[in-house]
C-alpha cells in the first residue's frame, strides 16, 4: 500500500556524567602516571603495573563517555551504546508486540513491577533531572526486562497506536 509509510526515527541521549564516573576516570589517570613515575624512578618492575594500568584504562575510560542511539522503525526499537563517540555496541532490539507497559519512571504504574526478582533493569536514558524519562516492561527473549529510556513524543505515540492498553503518557 503506497498510503503507508514506515516510521523511522533515530534519537541520539547523551548519558550525564556523574561524580562518580569523574573521580573514577581521575583515579584511574592518577594511578596509570604514578606508575609510570615509580618505574622510572625507583624500579622497572613498576612500569610493568603501569602497562597493566595503561591497558586498564583503554577499555574502561570509553564506557564513562556513553551516548545511547534509539533507532524506531515500525515498533521495532533498537538501543546502542556508543562509548566515547568511536565504540558502538548494540545492547538490545525490542519489539512492542512484546510490551507490557510504557510509562513514566516515577509513575505508580510501573510500581508492581520495580521490586520482582525476575526482572532484569536496563537504565538507558540520559539521567537528566529535567529528562522525560519512560520505563518499558517487555517479554523479551531473555525474560522479563524494565529498560529506562527517554524517547520522543513520536515514538511514544507511535508505541501508544500499536500497544494503546499497554502505553501510558501521563
Amino acid at each position: 500500500n503506497k498510503f503507508m509509510s514506515d516510521l523511522y526515527i533515530e534519537l541520539l541521549v547523551k548519558k550525564k556524567k556523574t561524580s562518580t564516573d569523574t573521580l573514577l576516570k581521575v583515579l584511574m589517570i592518577g594511578a596509570t602516571v604514578i606508575f609510570v613515575l615509580g618505574g622510572i624512578l625507583f624500579n622497572p618492575i613498576i612500569l610493568l603495573l603501569a602497562v597493566v594500568m595503561g591497558v586498564v584504562d583503554y577499555f574502561k575510560l570509553p564506557s564513562l563517555d556513553l551516548e545511547y542511539e534509539y533507532l524506531y522503525v515500525n515498533g521495532e526499537l533498537d538501543i546502542d551504546k556508543i562509548m566515547s563517540k568511536q565504540k558502538r555496541k548494540r545492547v538490545g532490539s525490542y519489539d512492542m508486540k512484546k510490551v507490557e507497559l510504557v510509562a513514566p519512571r516515577n509513575s505508580h504504574e510501573l510500581d508492581s513491577f520495580r521490586n520482582r526478582k525476575d526482572l532484569k533493569v536496563h537504565d538507558y536514558s540520559s539521567m537528566e533531572e529535567n529528562a522525560k524519562t519512560f520505563g518499558m516492561v517487555i517479554n523479551g527473549e531473555k525474560g522479563m526486562e524494565l529498560i529506562y529510556f527517554d524517547p520522543k513524543e513520536a515514538i511514544l505515540k507511535d508505541m501508544q497506536r500499536i500497544a494503546p492498553r499497554s502505553v501510558k503518557l501521563y
